[in-house]
């Protein structure tokens, strides 16, 4: 874990360690200051200005992509564009500048759980720990709690653990109705590769082409996130499960889509994670 010191609160020095995120373009800052009790939050970039002036000042980085908050800790991510020696000394400037300013973390209040949903939280960790973990663990895999919102629950996957995601599912929607779906929690982070024109492309491509003629078989293709020169899909609905599914991507969708971007050299399904095969689930 890497220790940096820079002036903080009234004169004295505040050191702010960091030590390495999931994947290459992460890092976690920890300012020894309470940061967002309620945390893990990701906020978006068109939602920081509103909601978030630690966010704002971090957004207004060059090179930074996702802020996400948690209790004691700020996780960010990088563009491929930067590299973090000269990244990381601005995030420790602006971390400064925000505990010196005396503003809070989070403006909305909007967005701190109810007492309903705390309680909520309260059972899907006892759950975990009780019933989950225990098993997972036995198969060499882990699973831990990210974030709850809105009946979507989202959880950190370790090894084959993902292998797993229906019987958790049903596991924690029989015991807690309120939970509408189990993710991984990268589906709530932030992914400004959908913003790009390839991503807008990409997305405008299969809703008014791919998907109207695959939705008489009940399935549904949607963008999940474009990294460097990988699109990364999911497939759902009728596509789901189907033994022609890898057949219609690779010979279907991934050659209108490298057509229409010729940069985009990968087309990954991200349900190909469940045997550790697809990048997009697995720590650089």
């Amino acid at each position: 874990m890497f220790r940096h010191p820079l002036s903080g609160n009234r004169d004295k020095k505040m050191f702010i360690q960091t030590k390495p995120g999931e994947n290459a373009t992460e890092l976690e800052f920890f300012p020894a200051e309470k940061v967002y009790e309620n945390g893990p939050l990701a906020i978006a970039r068109e939602e920081a200005d509103k909601k978030s002036p630690l966010a704002a000042r971090l957004y207004g980085i060059e090179g930074v992509s996702a802020v996400t908050l948690t209790a004691d800790s700020i996780i960010v991510a990088k563009a491929d564009t930067r590299d973090w020696a000269s990244l990381r000394t601005e995030i420790f400037g602006a971390i400064v500048a925000h505990f010196q300013s005396g503003d809070d973390t989070m403006t909305d209040a909007g967005d701190a759980p109810g007492e309903f949903d705390a309680e909520i939280i309260d059972q899907i960790k006892d759950l975990l720990s009780t019933r989950i973990v225990p098993a997972v663990t036995q198969s060499g895999g882990d699973v831990a709690f990210h974030s709850y919102k809105n009946g979507k629950l989202y959880l950190k996957f370790q090894g084959p653990a993902f292998s797993m995601l229906t019987g958790i599912q049903n596991m924690l929607r029989h015991y807690i109705p309120e939970i509408t779906a189990v993710l991984d929690y990268r589906e709530a982070l932030p992914k400004p590769g959908l913003k790009t024109p390839e991503g807008v492309a990409i997305r405008k491509l299969l809703e008014e082409k791919i998907n109207p003629s695959i939705a008489a078989h009940g399935g549904r293709i949607t963008l999940v996130d474009l990294q460097k020169d990988r699109a990364y899909v999911r497939l759902d609905g009728g596509c789901q499960g189907c033994g022609m599914a890898d057949v219609t991507l690779k010979q279907g969708v991934a050659v209108e889509i490298q057509n229409l971007v010729p940069s985009i050299t990968e087309v990954l399904d991200v349900t190909d994670h469940a045997d550790g095969t697809n990048p997009y689930y697995q720590p650089a």
